[in-house]
């Protein structure tokens, strides 16, 4: 993740953040996700339960003129991890990223790099290369032109057809 918060505060434009798993088994998250699955949901109106070192970058980010996207391609019923992940979506866009939602059957058509990305500046891409499960996350950072554009293209084409957050309802 470091070399995405580096990434993310060097940004002078933008970052988008495509994602297209159904199911993350971060460690960061396991006790989140137990909580979550016992009942816990945050209270947007308690920042100082949920606010975390993540947000202040992405708000700093954002206060700085990038404009920052997360598309997330989901399968349909959405998973439980996608439903805890939308459930807390909301600290994502009081931070300041824009975030939406594409539905899989709708994601037909587009052509998509086999990995979640980071896009900085229509320059940089991180990949991040998940096991199978979803977990022990590694990032390739690349330069690449070509890669660019394809991860470029292929996020606005999600981005376009996918809904607003506030929009989605799983």
């Amino acid at each position: 993740m470091t070399v995405i918060r580096e990434s993310l505060a060097a940004a002078k434009r933008s970052a988008v953040h495509l994602e297209m798993r159904d199911v993350y088994t971060v460690e960061s998250e396991r006790d989140s996700i137990t909580a979550w699955r016992n009942g816990f949901r945050r209270d947007p109106a308690d920042w100082a339960s949920w606010w975390r070192p993540w947000h202040d970058l992405v708000h700093a980010t954002v206060a700085r003129g990038v404009v920052m996207r997360r598309a997330r391609i989901v399968s349909e019923p959405v998973s439980e991890y996608i439903r805890y992940e939308y459930d807390g979506t909301f600290t994502n866009i009081t931070a300041g990223e824009l975030v939406r939602w594409l539905p899989r059957r709708r994601a037909t058509g587009i052509a998509l790099p086999g990995n979640d990305f980071w896009l900085f500046d229509d320059e940089t891409v991180i990949v991040i290369h998940f096991d199978g499960n979803g977990g022990a996350p590694s990032d390739e950072v690349s330069t690449d032109a070509d890669l660019a554009k394809l991860c470029a293209s292929a996020f606005e084409a999600v981005w376009e057809r996918a809904i607003p957050h506030e929009e989605y309802h799983p």
